[in-house]
């Protein structure tokens, strides 16, 4: 081989993204030297996109299985049972990268894909959830431009496509300000017998691309998915794909008739990689190989080389496996909706993965090799930030004189206020099946026709695990867990999206592996197994640096009866207000210290998972029991913010009464775990306080709803907040629009 060459295939595999291990590796599995079209294929599939390189070792930490679990990792979403041999399938995908480039179709065309997983699983898509993070806005600044293009990307594909979006998170900090995160997540209903699996059975049955066609949009997304977010360039947009809901409503309609017939033996969408993984996906479950004849692929551009139609991400596109003799009746019904059924393979016997031109082979691999990435193994090493952050003690920051005005500036924080800005731009309502609407503890669907309803929630907190990533990733559980609770769902399961830096970083690998500990420990103690997720890694820019380690936590809960859905509003004046656990004199990692003090410092509040669980039993059963009136959990901004929510939320005042020595900023604004506030009539209340006292659960009256529009909180006789409702309303519900206002 010639100098010149040598330096050319150099050239070419690191720049697909492989390291020389990776391509000695390969050209061993092969036992030759690998051509351009082999190149790509092993770059896409081996990337940490779909590889999953540096997280799959770690995956073992998961707990997957249990009572309620029908399908866990490994399709393309996990499957629950729901009674009445009904199930919901759900999944959470991130699509960083192509939003930080092109906010409106990186995030429309998240929004299409997990839709797609949903429906690959044999699903009708009942709803969507999205969890965004960003850095603050400035004035009329880039930050706004991505995060108004990135919910009108959301809000535009899921109004068009009639899949409502009913709930999320908003969340701002700096440590996103070069690399937002744009995570989407969606669930869908059908009965156990509908089930869809990604798998090519039956040698000779036939490889059907159905939906759109494939152009050059999305090239090389998996692996650009996979690498540091540099400057924005041309090669990057190149990597992102360009979204058409209304084909991707005629493909469910399409998708869903077919699946009610035989023909189907197994189904994918075509996301992360295109054509390449979503077929090589399917043999490899089987044991089979596959050969695609890219000349049959009804493409939208001219003169595409084979690996491009391989690794093409246009959107809107499924692979079906349909039995021989079955094509033209699959064919027919696409046809019925104006889309195209096209046969590009076949199911084969040899275990090879092959890629035909006109008949002519030009890329043959073992399809074993290309879903045997290699995996690495790191040494984490403890993020030298902490040494300095865990000496944090209360005392380093003095209580702020007016307590009324900190209120009302943690009620007005982006992170906490009222996201109706956002909400609407969602139609949450199209299905009618939307029980509680955006901006509640969690949202609730009911299953049509059923006297019961689903609780879904997203929920993460990216400051929590940069400050102790394994105590952090716990409180993001609970913190789920507590909003189904409260909600009157029994938690289910969870699928995880991780979020991370550059993994080969010492700090970051110590942050990802121990926040999946976390997670883990906290879906044991729950109940709540992982039944599968997406790790969205290389999450940083040259000019801001590494995000912080920000797992969200997509979870799904169980409302038994539509009687027990529960919201977190006072209901009428009188209602006696109960908290529920301890308040400690805990202001680490709180919001009260990055907004009002400007610190991101302490240690994440103490959580004693077994007290979590008998504790969120006690919340589920006592309004199961029918004695609650509201329940709100105590999280962000501590006890006067959820107080402050609560009234908001009711349009009613309210007077408590506390007696504890600690510090009046604990007291307010600390953020203590496993802590409710309820609202219980009178006939109730001993019910309520007796069943607590009989489980150990600390439980206590602190005060009662008021007509008069006034929140008052005393403490050991001293008055430390009073501030009428309409300036907490005013705060908290205005605030996200002055943000977003081009003048601000």
């Amino acid at each position: 081989m010639t100098k010149k060459k040598a330096d050319m295939e150099e050239n070419l595999w690191r720049k697909a993204g492989l390291t020389d291990s990776e391509y000695e590796l390969l050209t061993k599995h092969m036992g030759r030297a690998p051509n351009v079209v082999e190149l790509a294929l092993y770059a896409q599939m081996w990337s940490e996109h779909c590889g999953y390189t540096h997280t799959r070792p770690l995956f073992k930490h998961f707990l997957t299985t249990g009572p309620r679990i029908v399908q866990g990792p490994g399709e393309n979403a996990g499957i629950v049972d729901i009674d009445d041999d009904e199930v919901i399938t759900f999944k959470l995908e991130s699509h960083n990268h192509p939003s930080a480039i092109a906010p409106f179709q990186g995030a429309a065309t998240g929004v299409g894909g997990i839709i797609r997983d949903i429906l690959a699983m044999g699903a009708y898509p009942i709803a969507s959830l999205n969890s965004l993070h960003f850095g603050h806005p400035g004035a009329k600044g880039h930050t706004r431009w991505l995060i108004s293009e990135v919910i009108h990307g959301i809000g535009e594909y899921g109004n068009c496509v009639g899949v409502p979006t009913v709930g999320g998170e908003v969340r701002f900090s700096n440590a996103y300000k070069g690399n937002p995160l744009v995570n989407a997540m969606c669930v869908g209903f059908m009965k156990k017998s509908e089930i869809k699996k990604a798998i090519a059975t039956g040698v000779g049955n036939s490889l059907m691309i159905v939906g759109n066609l494939t152009g050059r949009d999305g090239m090389g997304g998996a692996s650009f998915a996979s690498k540091d977010l540099e400057d924005e360039n041309d090669e990057d947009r190149g990597a992102i794909q360009v979204g058409d809901p209304f084909m991707e409503k005629l493909l469910i309609e399409a998708c869903l008739e077919v699946f009610a017939e035989d023909y189907v033996v197994g189904v994918q969408d075509m996301g992360a990689a295109g054509i390449l993984s979503s077929s090589v996906e399917t043999a490899s479950k089987a044991g089979n190989g596959v050969e695609i004849d890219v000349a049959l692929v009804p493409k939208r551009e001219e003169k595409m080389r084979p690996e491009e139609v391989m690794i093409s991400e246009s959107q809107e596109r499924m692979l079906l496996i349909v039995k021989k003799g079955m094509e033209e009746k699959v064919n027919k019904i696409f046809h019925k909706w104006d889309l195209h059924a096209v046969v590009i393979g076949q199911v084969t016997d040899d275990g090879f993965y092959r890629v035909l031109e006109d008949g002519k082979t030009v890329g043959e691999v073992p399809v074993w090799s290309l879903m045997d990435a290699p995996t690495y193994v790191l040494e984490g090493k403890e993020p030298a930030h902490l040494a300095e952050t865990l000496k944090f003690k209360n005392e380093d920051v003095e209580i702020p004189k007016d307590l009324n005005d900190v209120l009302l500036k943690l009620l007005a924080s982006p992170d906490i206020c009222s996201k109706t800005w956002v909400y609407r731009q969602y139609d949450h309502r199209v299905q009618m099946n939307t029980v509680v609407k955006p901006g509640s503890d969690a949202a609730i669907v009911r299953i049509k026709g059923r006297d019961k309803a689903i609780g879904i929630t997203m929920d993460s907190n990216g400051r929590y695990c940069y400050l102790n990533p394994k105590r952090g990733a716990m409180s993001i559980v609970a913190e789920s867990a507590r909003n189904q609770v409260v909600s009157g769902a029994e938690p289910i399961a969870i699928t995880d999206g991780l979020n991370f830096g550059n993994p080969e970083k010492p700090d970051v690998y110590f942050q990802l592996e121990q926040t999946i500990i976390g997670l883990s420990e906290a879906c044991r103690a729950l109940n709540t197994p992982v039944i599968g997720g997406n790790a969205s890694l290389y999450n940083q820019t040259p000019e801001f640096g590494s995000i912080y380690p920000t797992p969200i936590i997509g979870m799904t809960g169980l409302v038994k009866s539509l009687a027990h859905v529960t919201t977190m509003e006072f209901k009428a004046a009188g209602d006696f207000i109960v908290l529920v656990g301890e308040t400690k004199d805990e202001l680490g990692a709180s919001e009260y210290l990055d907004r009002i003090h400007g610190l991101v410092t302490g240690d994440v509040p103490e959580l004693d998972l077994e007290l979590e669980a008998d504790t969120q039993k006690y919340i589920l059963e006592t309004i199961r029991s029918g004695w609650i009136k509201s329940a709100h959990d105590v999280g962000d901004g501590g006890l006067a913010v959820s107080l402050a929510e609560s009234c908001i939320q009711g349009k009613l005042g309210a007077v408590v009464t506390l007696d504890t020595d600690l510090r009046s900023d604990s007291l307010l604004f600390g953020e203590s775990q496993t802590r409710f506030l309820l609202s219980v009539a009178e006939e109730n209340l001993d019910q309520v306080i007796n069943e607590a006292a009989s489980r150990g659960i600390e439980a206590a009256v602190i005060g009662r709803a008021t007509q008069e529009p006034i929140i008052t909180i005393h403490n050991n006789g001293l008055k430390l907040v009073d501030v009428s409702l309409d300036d907490c309303s005013n705060a908290f519900n205005n605030a996200f629009d002055l943000l977003m206002k081009a003048d601000a």
